[in-house]
């Protein structure tokens, strides 16, 4: 089997699958069919065992088309307007390291795993960054992980489903700066943006190809400076490539390593996901923004997946995505010294 998962034809079938079933759940009108549709299938299909793989750099092509695509909605009308919300985003950003830290005390309690595990594991980063951060203070990485990975793919489902058969349906009709559809411009674009993930990969920025394409296209868009527009075909291939690479990531092993663990873990996540939803609703009655905005600003998922969701739904693509660029920020850059603080008060904490 570990033969199979190494040929060459594997990831090729990965791709003719993630294909099929993303069309399959365009053609039954589901949300966000290109991401869900590729991302159910593989988890699927690992958890029974057949070992399928993402193309090599696949995750990284998705993120850069998706970050360019997300990056056309900042004109600078808008650039000005989500600017203007800063303190908004920036507490959004630390209820989110609060909410971790009470889903990383639940995980703890119920499934007996060491309270630095838990912390990590339950904090709304990157699997990658918040694994890294984690083994620093002596966490066991491969849960970190795999408490990582299951909250993606949970929020990534949950999350679209229930706003898009809630009937919400926003009014935030954002629209890209460019609307012709101009090749050579796209292409330029594209590699611009891929330059500024390398760019952001070799200085070890968090969730380069993400960040990277996204800051260098808000750059150029927020000051007037047009390119193209992204057809809706190139976006859907971004998010199959990404949905790809997410449900990847699952193997049947997590099913059997530590069932108890992966039980509480999910059991956090819908936690966490009913606390951010009245985290979102609390924030629009402060700031009277829509609530359904706010509700995905606030929710535990990726830049990516929530921002798509936004784009989908009408529900306000660049606070969203400003919103989930700031948690990431201030989660990858606090969430190490926080911990680090915690530690020092609980050892001075008279213990009676």
């Amino acid at each position: 089997m570990r033969a199979a998962r190494d040929s060459f034809f594997n990831p090729l079938l990965s791709l003719v699958l993630c294909a099929a079933t993303g069309a399959l759940f365009a053609w039954l009108k589901t949300p966000l069919p290109w991401m869900i549709g590729p991302l159910v299938a593989m988890a699927v299909c690992n958890f029974s065992g057949l070992e399928l793989r993402a193309p090599t750099g696949g995750r990284e092509l998705g993120q850069v088309i998706i970050g360019t695509a997300l990056g056309l909605y900042f004109t600078p009308a808008v650039a000005h307007e989500v600017a203007s919300k800063w303190y908004l985003l920036l507490l959004a950003a630390l209820l989110a390291i609060a909410l971790g830290g009470l889903c990383g005390w639940f995980v703890a309690s119920a499934t007996g795993t060491d309270r630095t595990t838990a912390f990590f594991a339950s904090v709304p980063g990157g699997a990658t960054e918040m694994a890294v951060l984690g083994e620093r203070f002596g966490a066991r990485t491969d849960r970190v992980a795999i408490a990582q990975s299951l909250r993606i793919l949970v929020v990534v489902i949950v999350v679209p489903y229930a706003l898009a058969y809630s009937g919400v349906r926003g009014a935030d009709v954002y629209v890209p700066l460019a609307t012709a559809l101009e090749w050579r411009g796209l292409g330029t674009l594209l590699a611009i943006a891929a330059v500024a993930g390398g760019f952001f990969l070799m200085v070890r920025l968090p969730n380069a190809f993400m960040l990277g394409p996204l800051a260098i296209v808000i750059a150029l868009t927020a000051n007037d400076l047009q390119f193209s527009s992204m057809p809706g075909a190139m976006s859907n291939l971004g998010q199959a490539l990404l949905g790809c690479a997410l449900g990847a990531r699952f193997e049947r092993r997590f099913l059997h390593g530590a069932p108890r663990y992966i039980a509480g873990v999910l059991a956090s996540i819908l936690i966490s996901l009913a606390l951010a939803a009245l985290a979102g609703t609390a924030l629009a009655w402060f700031s009277g923004l829509p609530v359904p905005s706010l509700v995905l600003a606030t929710a535990p998922g990726g830049i990516a997946e929530m921002s798509m969701t936004a784009k989908v739904l009408q529900l306000g693509v660049p606070l969203v995505t400003a919103a989930h660029v700031t948690r990431v920020i201030v989660l990858v850059t606090t969430t190490g010294p926080i911990y680090r603080m915690a530690l020092r008060l609980a050892r001075r904490a008279p213990t009676g």
